[in-house]
């Protein structure tokens, strides 16, 4: 093969008609699902989050068990960011954590169109009208708070994350999910309890002081609970990545 052949092969023409369909190659890593995944958590939480939730009193306590709608959710999104900041980068986290938050954003302008076009006249078109105000009305600020703390404890977890890995490698992996986890979940959890406390229905201080202290706790937990999971999540992620495999090949090759 000649040197002008092979360089029209490698070098395609810029001009003239395409052969056939055309495609971007959309690459061969696990970021898209991870990124929808987030995403999907992110928007159903903050819908179920504008839902004060109570379990009742402690017994001889006093101390009431108040959470949200979305409690059971949350955790998994910071679950998802350590599974990207460990496998992509911090980069890629940022940019999963924006999308979300982006798309979260949409959704709430959808909900406020919802609410805005004209329901059916008829009892039930009204009853169902009220109920999407009370229901959707309120989570532009769980979003607004969720934004505000999730930047704040994601962009703290993956840096502290992708700090971590820098200095210890592929090495420290179960080390860097319990230090980032607890500090991203304690900024995050003071922001978003402090903003979407109006939208639950929290209106005392001793109310916004269980809330807060209980969410913490609670996400704390969940999340070094599923530390064993995690880590083995993102060991066959990173195996089963051609490209996570490919850049530690070349990783090895370089003399330190």
């Amino acid at each position: 093969m000649n040197s002008a052949h092979r360089a029209s092969i490698d070098s395609p023409p810029t001009s003239g008609r395409p052969v056939g369909a055309v495609y971007a190659d959309r690459g061969h890593s696990h970021f898209d699902i991870l990124l929808a995944a987030m995403v999907t958590v992110v928007i159903l939480s903050g819908i179920g989050a504008a839902k004060g939730v109570s379990f009742g009193t402690v017994p001889g306590t006093g101390f009431e068990i108040i959470t949200d709608g979305g409690f059971f959710l949350f955790p998994l999104a910071y679950v998802l960011g350590d599974i990207v900041t460990e496998l992509y980068g911090p980069h890629a986290a940022r940019r999963a954590i924006l999308t979300s938050f982006a798309v979260s954003f949409a959704a709430t302008l959808a909900y406020q169109v919802i609410i805005a076009l004209p329901p059916f006249p008829d009892e039930y078109g009204m009853a169902k009208q009220g109920a999407l105000e009370l229901a959707l009305g309120p989570v532009w600020i769980v979003v607004v708070a969720g934004l505000a703390g999730f930047l704040a404890g994601m962009s703290l977890n993956s840096l502290v994350v992708g700090r971590m890995k820098r200095r210890m490698g592929e090495r420290g992996l179960i080390g860097r999910l319990f230090t980032a986890s607890g500090l991203g979940e304690l900024v995050d959890t003071i922001i978003f309890c402090t903003i979407a406390s109006a939208a639950i229905g929290i209106t005392t201080v001793e109310q916004w002081a269980q809330y807060t202290i209980l969410g913490f706790l609670y996400k704390v937990i969940v999340q070094y609970a599923m530390v064993p999971v995690t880590s083995w999540v993102i060991r066959w992620l990173k195996r089963t990545d051609p490209t996570y495999q490919a850049r530690l090949a070349e990783s090895r090759s370089v003399p330190a």
